[in-house]
């Protein structure tokens, strides 16, 4: 089987290295070390998936050279170094790990907050390094009846939201692209009018950089701003102007800024760094251990996830308008781009069709979703780059008919999609699967078996006659070939037979897969890795 080539490109934490080693169905190159222009001619034209962070700009050199890329995973949220027109361009999928760092930007964001409010690294300078004992020098201000202005209500704005209301904070948000529900359901006010944002007595932003957004707040806004005003950027550097920034320090008209990104980065000449009104940070964001943890192991599962093509979480080049969709469709979209991808390994024969069927409100986008199943599919056959801007032409090319159908309403499952893949030589292979409340993907039929399971990891799909002893031996033949059993899921049907789901903590062999088949009650056989 072939082994698909990830380069990272710049340093993650250790874990996230561990599961691109142990992959056996990865080549993982750790080039985090080695010089950029190198990187770029020596390593990037064999890549099929690169993890990036800040440190690696995939701009057109980069893209010249990226002969075979079909995915880039930023390890961490913003992706203002990743040129994703041209990615587009070019077929390439641009993924980013948004939430993996979201609490530790929000404590940070905080920890900035109240040490402005309480001017805490001065007072703790003052005591520590010159070992003045003043206390009457520092008088501060609590966070209580403040009210608290935040610019960008996404993860990381929306969480210190729900922390200023424990501190009693008056909360108001501004941000054109969510539904106001989203704050109102929070007892946080929203707005449409960007003057109210700056009449707080606290502002923070958290927005992502972009032409929108740079030099968001500069010299006409903060002269709207009420006098004392206290600025926190946790976010991107560049959304506050630094020249009005600076003069508003100076003045006082700003009585104090929490800054952790900096326009030009490092930043250890930046003139804001000259006032003693200001507290500050190397980019320290994302920087926990674990949040590192998190980024680390969520961007090589992305990576692993995008080279085999079982899905790419995440993806910002989406064939669709995220803005113009509810939030609960992309999981969706992702779920059955895997569903594809399983139901091509249950049936290996040449594909003749793919049909998506949708029950609930996630019918209202079949069209997408046989999109990413097709993807899904294809992928796991195909030595083919197959990504959502190629798929259905590539479809079209290998004569594989893709439909989709309205399933009627039921009380079992409030939205469902069901995949049914049909090869050449008219075998049909159908699987199902939803997302309950706790946000976990599930499969809920399989070719008729009503059996519920995670879609995730190895497992074995044993169906066999209905007979007694055939799950003691299924667990004798996978003990002595050393398969550990995480999860057992049994179904059976009218006809007397069973259907059991498999989940698996290691490789199965071949020799385990044969012994299993040649059980005189095993009618089938299915080994399925995500």
């Amino acid at each position: 089987m072939k082994k698909y080539t990830i380069v990272v490109c710049d340093h993650i934490h250790q874990s996230g290295l561990d599961l691109l080693k142990n992959d056996p169905d990865i080549n993982y190159i750790n080039a985090a070390d080695m010089p950029k222009d190198k990187l770029v001619t020596e390593v990037i034209p064999n890549a099929d998936v690169a993890i990036t962070r800040s440190s690696t700009d995939v701009d057109d050199f980069f893209l010249d050279n990226a002969k075979n890329l079909k995915a880039i995973v930023r390890a961490g949220v913003g992706v203002d170094n990743v040129n994703i027109d041209r990615c587009s361009k070019e077929g390439i999928i641009v993924m980013n790990v948004p939430t993996a760092n979201t609490i530790a930007a929000v404590e940070l964001t905080f920890a900035h907050m109240l040490s402005c409010m309480r001017a805490f690294p001065y007072a703790h300078s003052h005591l520590k390094d010159q070992r003045i004992w003043k206390r009457e020098a520092w008088y501060g201000y609590e966070l209580k009846g403040k009210k608290l202005g935040i610019i960008g209500f996404g993860n990381i704005g929306s969480r210190v939201g729900i922390r200023a209301k424990a501190f009693e904070m008056d909360v108001i948000t501004y941000d054109p692209y969510i539904d106001p529900s989203k704050a109102t359901d929070l007892d946080i006010k929203y707005t449409t009018n960007f003057d109210d944002i700056l009449e707080c007595d606290v502002i923070t932003i958290h927005t992502p950089k972009n032409k929108e957004t740079i030099d968001m707040i500069g010299k006409e806004e903060i002269a709207k701003m009420k006098d004392g005003v206290v600025l926190i950027n946790c976010a991107r550097g560049g959304l506050y102007n630094e020249e009005a920034l600076y003069e508003g320090l100076k003045s006082g008209k700003i009585r104090f800024a929490g800054i952790d990104v900096f326009k030009k980065e490092p930043a250890t000449d930046n003139k804001l760094l000259d006032l003693n009104n200001i507290t500050v940070t190397p980019h320290l964001g994302a920087n926990t251990h674990e949040s590192q943890y998190n980024i680390a192991t969520q961007a090589a599962s992305n990576a692993i996830s995008a080279a085999k093509g079982i899905s790419y979480p995440n993806a910002l080049n989406l064939p669709i308008d995220e803005s113009k969709i509810p939030s609960f469709v992309k999981p969706f979209l992702e779920m059955g781009q895997k569903l594809g991808f399983m139901a091509a390994q249950m049936n290996k024969t040449k594909i003749a069709s793919i049909k998506v069927s949708g029950q609930g409100d996630i019918a209202n986008y079949l069209n997408s979703l046989v999109t990413f199943v097709a993807v899904g599919a294809m992928s796991f056959r195909s030595d083919d780059a197959i990504n959502y801007v190629n798929a259905t032409f590539i479809a079209e090319e290998k004569g594989i008919k893709l439909d989709f159908e309205e399933l009627k309403e039921s009380n079992v499952y409030k939205n469902l999609i069901r995949v049914k893949l049909t090869t050449t030589d008219g075998q049909t292979t159908t699987v199902s699967g939803t997302i309950f409340d706790d946000g976990k993907e599930r499969i809920v039929c399989l070719n008729g078996f009503d059996i519920e399971v995670p879609i995730k990891g190895d497992m074995i799909l044993f169906k066999n006659t209905d007979i007694p002893g055939v799950i003691g031996s299924v667990g004798t033949i996978l003990g002595n070939n050393g398969v550990n059993i995480a999860d057992f899921s049994l179904a059976r049907n009218e006809q007397k037979e069973a259907l059991a789901v498999i989940l698996v903590d290691n490789e199965v062999s071949n020799n385990a897969l044969s012994e299993l088949s040649n059980l005189d009650a095993c009618l089938k056989v299915d080994y399925i890795r995500f």
